[in-house]
C-alpha cells in the first residue's frame, strides 16, 4: 500500500485559475513553505485533509471542491482518468480508475451492487485518523460523476447523494448532483442504480485504451510483485490495526489466502507471525507520534494496546525512550528542516 499522496499539477493549476492564494493556502495548512516546488508533490493523508481544509477556508466557496474536481479541459486528463473514459461502459471505468488509484494513494475506490438494484461507489482513506475535508469529499464524488457523465454524453443523475455533513448548502449540492441528498449519513457515498453502471461510454476508444492500459497495468504488476508476502502482510495488520490485534485468519483472509499457506509462506521467509505484528505496531506508532495532534492514549488505543502503559513499556523496548521524549525530537527535527530552507534563500 502506497503511505503518501501524489498531488496531480493540475489541482494547484486549477485553484490559481479560480483565483485561490496558493501561498495562503500552504499557510493555512501550515505545510512546508515548497510544498509546490516539489518535482513530485508528495502528501501524507494528515497533509492532504490539512491541504483541502485550508482550501476551504481561503477560498471561502462552499462549491470549490466542485470547480476543482470536474474538469473540462481532457487534456489535463492524467492517464489513469483518460482510461477510464476510454473505457466501453460506466461500470467498466470505475473499475479503471479503482484499480490504478492504487499506484498513486493510499486510497481505495470502493463499488458494491446490492441486491435491489443499486449500486455505491465510495472511497476509503486507509491511513485517515480523522474525518476527511468536505471540499475533498466533494472533489472525489464530482470527479466520479463528472467521467460518468462524459462517458456517457448525458447528464445523468445518481438515486441519491449521502454524506455525513450537517445539513448545508442543500439547494447547491441538489443543483449540481440532480437528485436528494441524505445528510448526517454513515458515509460519503454516490448511489447509482445498476443500470446506469452499464450504459455504453460515447467515448469508448478501444485503440487508446489498448495503448494506455498495458503501461498502467505494468507499473501496477510491477509495484505488487516488488512487495514481499511479508510487505502485503504488514500492508494488511496495519488497515485492521484499530483497537484490536488482528489475527493469522484476519490477515490471511484479507490477503485472499488461507491462514496454513500464509503461516507457511512466512516460516518460509524466516518470519513469525507475531514479530511482523509487532513490527507492524512498531512503524504505525512512529508514524501516530509523527503528528502532534494525536493523544498518547489515543494511539495505544489505535495500536490495539488495552490500556496506555502497556504502549509506553512497548514503545520503551523498540525505542529506548518513551513516546513523549519520542515526540519531542521529531518535533524539533521537523522545525530544523523546515528553517533550513530559509537559511539558504
Amino acid at each position: 500500500m502506497a503511505t503518501h499522496f501524489r498531488i496531480s499539477r493540475r489541482i494547484p493549476q486549477k485553484l490559481t485559475e479560480l483565483g485561490v492564494s496558493l501561498t495562503a493556502v500552504v499557510e493555512q495548512a501550515q505545510l512546508p513553505v515548497g510544498f509546490f516546488s516539489q518535482e513530485k508533490i508528495i502528501a501524507t493523508t494528515e497533509q492532504l485533509f490539512a491541504f483541502w481544509r485550508a482550501v476551504e477556508v481561503v477560498s471561502g466557496d462552499p462549491g470549490i471542491g466542485f470547480k476543482v474536481g470536474t474538469e473540462d479541459r481532457v487534456e489535463r486528463y492524467d492517464p489513469a482518468a483518460i482510461a477510464a473514459l476510454c473505457s466501453h461502459s460506466f461500470l467498466d471505468a470505475l473499475q479503471r480508475m479503482a484499480r490504478y488509484k492504487q499506484l498513486t494513494c493510499p486510497e481505495k475506490i470502493i463499488v458494491s451492487s446490492s441486491h435491489d438494484g443499486e449500486c455505491t461507489v465510495t472511497f476509503e482513506w486507509l491511513l485517515a485518523r480523522e474525518a476527511e475535508p468536505k471540499a475533498l469529499v466533494d472533489l472525489c464524488l464530482s470527479w466520479i460523476l463528472s467521467i460518468g457523465r462524459r462517458g456517457v454524453g448525458a447528464n445523468i443523475a445518481p438515486l441519491r447523494v449521502e454524506l455525513t455533513r450537517d445539513p448545508e448548502h442543500q439547494e447547491m449540492l441538489e443543483s449540481f448532483y440532480r437528485c436528494r441528498i441524505n445528510f448526517r449519513a454513515d458515509r460519503n457515498a454516490l448511489v447509482f442504480r445498476s443500470t446506469d453502471l452499464d450504459r455504453s461510454f460515447v467515448t469508448h476508444n478501444a485503440d487508446l485504451v489498448a495503448l494506455i492500459s498495458p503501461q498502467l497495468d505494468a507499473e501496477l504488476d510491477a509495484y505488487r510483485s516488488s512487495r514481499t508476502i511479508t510487505e502485503q502482510a504488514k500492508s494488511v495488520m496495519k488497515r485492521l490495526l484499530a483497537g484490536q490485534r488482528p489475527s493469522i485468519d484476519e490477515v490471511a483472509r484479507q490477503m485472499g489466502l488461507s491462514s496454513r499457506t500464509l503461516q507457511r509462506r512466512l516460516t518460509e521467509k524466516g518470519v513469525r507471525f507475531q514479530q511482523l505484528l509487532e513490527d507492524a505496531r512498531r512503524e504505525l506508532a512512529r508514524y501516530y507520534l509523527s503528528d502532534s495532534r494525536m493523544e498518547l492514549n489515543d494511539a495505544a488505543y489505535l495500536l490495539g494496546f488495552e490500556d496506555p502503559n502497556s504502549f509506553f513499556r512497548a514503545f520503551q523496548r523498540w525505542e529506548g525512550t518513551t513516546p513523549a521524549r519520542y515526540r519531542k525530537k521529531q518535533s524539533a527535527d521537523t522545525q530544523i528542516r523546515d528553517y533550513s530552507p530559509s537559511l539558504q534563500a
